[in-house]
């Protein structure tokens, strides 16, 4: 049987800095997971530290898109009709969150946090021999048409009041900046504080490099056979029992495998996503990811190609991969960019890739005691924000459980919130 101060459930980007925060405290740290670090989740992701980011995705607001996502015409989401009555109480609740004064309130509750993402991963990545995987150069986020731009203003109001940079351009100067860019569109925005990453799976597995060069230990164990055995808990893993007096989950999607045989329920879902790799045709390059806002899709340049990442789907997150929204988006993307071949199979049920979002209907992850259980702790429900987000928040909680001054208020991010 081992023994370390804390095991860490869970090696994507969130558990990953998690451990390596603590690993840094002096902490004897053990890393559990069934699969290798960053291959889950965190793998899929659109590779964008979201610095800048202001107003969290929202419920749609106007009719015309609604309906077109319930008829299944819209790129922007897709759903099982079976799954419907199971999600229903969350997408209520989500679409209450999406008012614009609670999306004004989570913005700023979020800010902190957010604040922290870039220069977390820049410390992160430098001792880690990563830096190589960031680009400076921020992204682009695409509008089709005037009414769709004027419809980010009160965004841009609040970034303002907020301080966070953006560059309002039309659309000669955005293909100043991405000449490959056609011009399907009419305005864009720079958001020229983020940074993003060209190998999302190749950073989280740098993180989980330095953390073992920190002495922290990696386990392959089930966090399902997460139990108390007084006064600690054990994990069972191929190497032996492992105990520890803290655990702390962040597990992604899979949280509630672990937290409801203990009688903690939140509110919690997810959003599924997919993402397919593409050559571009020519000489044609991004510098930068691009956000195509009307159709809520984006293109990345990563190494393996330029990432085509679908908008959401709702549905069990272990129900059989449909990838139908890439039919929707395809000549749209299209439109905007010349994509050649798929790197990966084109065919159902080939390499299109697919992932869950974990996800609170506030849009604010859960970053703290759990409530109820002693020497619990969990990092989870970042939905589109886990590589934003991952240093930072291994930061906060390692602050928190070792007694130091958090950097930020932990507070708005308490399970507690969904149990008054």
């Amino acid at each position: 049987m081992a023994r370390s101060d804390v095991i860490v459930l869970g090696a994507g980007i969130v558990g990953t800095s998690v451990a390596v925060h603590l690993a840094k405290r002096g902490l004897s740290v053990a890393l559990v997971d069934r699969g290798g670090a960053g291959e889950g989740t965190s793998y899929g992701n659109a590779g964008v530290i979201e610095g800048n980011t202001v107003f969290p995705a929202a419920f749609p607001s106007d009719w015309a898109t609604l309906v077109r996502v319930v008829l299944k015409r819209s790129p922007l989401a897709n759903y099982h009709l079976a799954f419907l009555p199971k999600i229903a109480p969350w997408l209520i609740a989500f679409r209450a969150a999406s008012q614009p004064e609670r999306l004004a309130e989570t913005a700023r509750a979020m800010r902190p946090l957010f604040a922290r993402a870039v220069a977390e991963h820049e410390a992160l990545s430098e001792e880690s021999g990563a830096a190589k995987y960031l680009r400076r150069t921020g992204w682009l986020k695409l509008y089709r048409t005037e009414a769709a731009f004027a419809g980010v203003a009160r965004e841009l109001e609040l970034a303002a009041a907020l301080g966070i940079a953006n560059v309002p351009l039309d659309r000669d100067a955005a293909r100043v900046l991405e000449p490959s860019l056609k011009p399907a569109f009419r305005r864009a925005v720079h958001w020229t504080g983020a940074v993003s990453v060209s190998n999302p799976l190749a950073l989280t597995r740098a993180y989980a490099a330095r953390f073992a060069a920190l002495g922290g230990l990696f386990f392959s164990g089930d966090a399902r056979t997460l139990h108390r055995v007084h006064p600690h808990w054990r994990v069972d893993t191929a190497s032996g029992p492992l105990d520890a007096a803290d655990v702390v989950i962040a597990l992604g999607p899979w949280l509630p495998d672990v937290l409801d045989p203990f009688g903690i329920r939140l509110p919690f879902a997810v959003k599924r996503g997919y993402h397919r790799h593409f050559k571009a045709q020519g000489n044609a390059a991004l510098a930068r990811p691009v956000l195509d806002a009307d159709n809520g899709y984006c293109l990345a340049p990563m190494e393996q190609g330029i990432r085509l990442t679908t908008g959401v789907e709702f549905a069990a997150r272990d129900a059989p991969p449909t990838p139908v929204q890439f039919a929707r988006l395809l000549p749209k993307a299209r439109e905007l960019f010349p994509l050649g071949e798929p790197v990966e199979a084109e065919q159902f049920g080939g390499k299109t890739w697919l992932g869950a979002r974990p996800c609170f209907p506030d849009s604010r992850p859960v970053i703290g005691r759990a409530p109820g259980q002693a020497g619990l702790w969990l990092a989870c429900g970042h939905a589109h924000w886990g590589l934003t987000l991952g240093p930072a928040t291994g930061r906060l909680l390692a602050e928190m459980m070792t007694g130091a001054t958090p950097f930020c208020d932990p507070q708005p991010y308490g399970a507690e919130r969904f149990l008054q």
